[in-house]
Parts: C-alpha cells; structure tokens; sequence
C-alpha cells in the first residue's frame, strides 16, 4: 500500500525546502514569499531498509525493490483559509486526498527569512493552521447531518451508523477539539469515520524546523511543540530542511554519514519521518524475496495474510489459498527459504493468520 503524507504549514517555514530535500528533487519551488507552491507536488522516495540488503546477500537476488514513501508539498495556509482566504480552498482540498499531516513549524529565527504572522511562534502558527481544519470540518459536517438525520429517523441502518460517528466528532468540533480526539476504536465504526475526510480526523507528526545549530538537540521554540504535541497524543521531530538540502546533495553514503556525525546526528531527517510516520499510520513492512529480485512491501498492522497477498497483486487476494511464511531473523539464520523449511521455520498459514513485521511470505493462489 502506499504511503502519503501532505506537507502543510504557514507560509515561509520551509515545507518546500524540506520537501526538495526529502525527495531530492527540485520540482518545488523554494523561495522566500509565499504561496511558492501553487499546486500540490508529489515526490516518492524509496524507504531505506537495511533488511532488504540482507535478503539479496542470501538470495543472490538480482535487484532489490525497497516500498515507497510518497509526500505531497502543499501551498502554504493562512488565517481565514476556510473560508476562502488566500489558497484556502484549494489547500483544503488538497490535504483532504492525504492519509497524515507532516505539518511543518518554524523552529528558527531569521531576519532575512520573512514570517507572514511577523514574528516566530511556532505554537500560534500550529493553532492557526489546527482552527482552520477545524472550522472548515465544522461546516462541512452541519452540512451534511441534516440529510443524514433524516434519513436515521425514517429506519436507514447505514445513516444510523454513521449518525454515531458524525455526532461525536460534530459535538468535539463545536467544543473546539479536533476530530481525531473522538476517533473509534471499532474497525467498522473507523471504516465509516475515514469515509468523512475530516481534515482533523487525520494523523498528524510535528516538524520542528530548526537552525543548523539546533539540529542535534533542538531549541526553546522545538521544546515548546514537544510539549504540545505530548499534550495532544501526537508526536514531534526536529529536523533543519538546510541540512537536509545539504546531506541531498551528497551521493556517497559515507560522506553523509560523516557529514552528519561531524554535526551530531546519526541518520537523515529523511530516516526519522519515515519511521515517526510508520509508527503514525500503523504501518509495517513484509518481503518477498527469491533469485530474480527482493522486495519489501508496505501493510497496516494487523493485515491478514490474504490482505497482504491482494497488495501484491488482486488476483493473490482473490484466489487465496495458504501462504508459505519465515520469519525475517529464522530466513537469515538458517541462510534462507531451504535451511529454513530443513529447520522447521518454514510455517504454513492460512485466511486468518496476522502478519509480522519483517516476515518473509510466499503466496499460494488459484484463480
């Protein structure tokens, strides 16, 4: 499945500077005044994984194809968005198609680097940007709980059902919370909660944004997102999109990783997202691995074995009958599929098996 993540935030604070180094691209224009980014664009990285190295080794795999990451840097918002303000239309529009916010704060001062709000505060830019989502969730919801309780009056089990999980989220907005502070736990009830494209109903990680100085162990301005974020049961990174721009630029790994330690920090922005994003989704990784190629494929935790087989290809899902499944620490111990099954870790499962991280699955099908 895949995996994306809109870039959000106030003018200036660096989303497209960050989303060019991200992707190591420069699609989007990064300059200093706002609304730089007039349509949404889409990068998609490769999710580095050391395991995937290690499948080719044993498999002699002639190629290894890691699963992808896809952001999307969106035009920056301003007050009054919802209602039409600056690209606000157009903003919530484009972040309504995203399945996470990486909502990008300025953590940094810098004269030559104009903020729209006129000075640095990266808790008001996080509540502006929150009351916006919120008040155009607001009047998207008194819209349509009319039709909706019309329809639950007169016996519809489906406007019933989602009546339960309109009311909530309406009652949380009108108190000034966001969607997801009401999220259910009940699959079925989450299915019909996602079905709203509720702007706050999504995931959300903190970027802090912070100078080169900053990097390794953040400042005031990150400590005081950390602290909201903790607060709202979301998470924060701190990350400086000039590095990052910088680390883009080299091609060497080891000139990274010396470029990196020599400023205190142990991997890339890049890296840390990945998996602050992973954990945000609930997202966790399976391989396949053989002779012609490894590959690592993307699945919400708790897929099901046929649910895993469909990611592959539909037909897989369709015609499912069992899936020959290696743990990925039993396929390296015993050096892969054949020392496996000889050692008895080579299990067969059936529609109801839950997948692992890291397992290693080859499917059988009939079609």
């Amino acid at each position: 499945m895949g995996f994306n993540c809109g870039i959000v935030g106030l003018p200036n604070v660096g989303k497209s500077t960050l989303f060019n180094a991200l992707t190591a691209t420069v699609n989007a224009q990064a300059a200093n005044y706002p609304f730089c980014t007039i349509e949404p664009n889409i990068g998609r990285v490769a999710v580095p994984d050391r395991r995937l190295l290690e499948l080719q080794r044993i498999d002699k795999a002639e190629k290894i194809v890691p699963t992808q990451l896809e952001f999307v840097d969106i035009a920056g918002l301003v007050k009054g968005a919802s209602k039409g303000e600056g690209l606000g239309n157009q903003f919530l529009a484009n972040i309504r198609e995203v399945d996470a916010i990486i909502h990008v704060l300025r953590c940094f001062d810098d004269t030559d680097v104009v903020h729209v709000e006129g000075s640095v505060d990266p808790i008001r830019d996080a509540m502006t940007v929150e009351t916006e989502l919120m008040l155009a969730d607001l009047e998207s919801l008194e819209k349509r709980i009319v039709g909706v309780q019309k329809k639950a009056q007169a016996g519809d089990k489906v406007s019933k059902s989602l009546l339960a999980v309109m009311e909530p989220a309406l009652s949380a907005l009108r108190e000034g919370k966001t969607a997801r502070t009401v999220r259910p736990q009940e699959a079925e009830a989450q299915r019909l909660f996602d079905q709203m494209y509720l702007l706050t109903g999504k995931p959300v990680l903190y970027v802090c944004n912070v100078d080169e100085a900053s990097a390794a162990n953040g400042n005031d301005y990150s400590a005081a997102v950390a602290q909201m974020a903790a607060k709202q049961g979301n998470s924060s990174i701190i990350i400086s999109a000039h590095i990052e721009s910088e680390v883009a630029q080299l091609t060497d790994e080891a000139e990274q990783k010396e470029f990196l330690e020599a400023l205190g920090l142990s991997e890339t922005g890049l890296n840390r997202i990945i998996k602050a994003g992973y954990a945000l989704l609930d997202l966790e990784t399976f391989f396949t691995s053989g002779p012609k190629e490894s590959h690592a494929w993307t699945m919400k935790k708790g897929c099901t074995a046929p649910q895993a087989a469909g990611i592959i290809h539909t037909d897989f899902e369709r015609g499912f009958i069992r899936a020959e499944v290696i743990s990925y620490d039993d396929y390296v111990a015993f050096h892969g599929e054949v020392g496996a099954r000889e050692n008895g870790k080579l299990r067969q499962e059936g529609k109801a098996y839950i997948m692992r991280d890291g397992d290693i699955a080859h499917f059988l099908f009939n079609v």
